[in-house]
């Protein structure tokens, strides 16, 4: 399986930690996010009742199991250790951190989840780290050509 990446996350926010977890799934939702099903541009992670919750990730039906009353969107439950729980829990008390999903892949035959802590950038922090990404292309590409 091709890892599934939230582009949208690496322009919109500053990430500074990242924690692999668990997805609670049901059967066909698995066929699915392994057919490259799942999309994770509006999606997000709340904390309810020391629990973590995937919220607004759609993944699609399988198109071999129809299930008259399924919502692709419903809240999927992630598994995470007790500590990296408390960990995030701790770090998330900081004003403007969010937990963002980055990216969904396979490890040993199970549905990961990758979730990092992040502060939302602002339009001109947008725009700095664009100029900065530009200059370092340049120099890089100026030192290449003097060699």
């Amino acid at each position: 399986m091709k890892p599934i990446e939230n582009k949208y996350v690496r322009s919109s926010y500053d990430l500074l930690d990242c924690f692999e977890a668990g997805l609670v799934l049901h059967g066909a939702e698995v066929k699915s996010i392994k057919k490259g099903a799942v999309h994770l541009k509006a999606a997000y992670v709340i904390l309810e009742n020391n629990q973590l919750w995937l919220k607004n990730t759609h993944i699609a039906p399988y198109q071999r199991n129809n299930q008259p009353h399924y919502d692709p969107e419903r809240p999927r439950k992630l598994l995470l250790r007790r500590t990296e729980i408390n960990s995030i829990i701790g770090k998330l008390h900081n004003a403007g951190l969010t937990l963002i999903p980055k990216k969904v892949y396979s490890k040993r035959g199970l549905i990961k989840v990758e979730i990092c802590l992040g502060r939302g950038l602002k339009k001109y922090d947008k725009r700095a780290k664009l100029k900065k990404r530009d200059l370092d292309r340049e120099t890089a590409r100026e030192l290449k050509q003097k060699r």
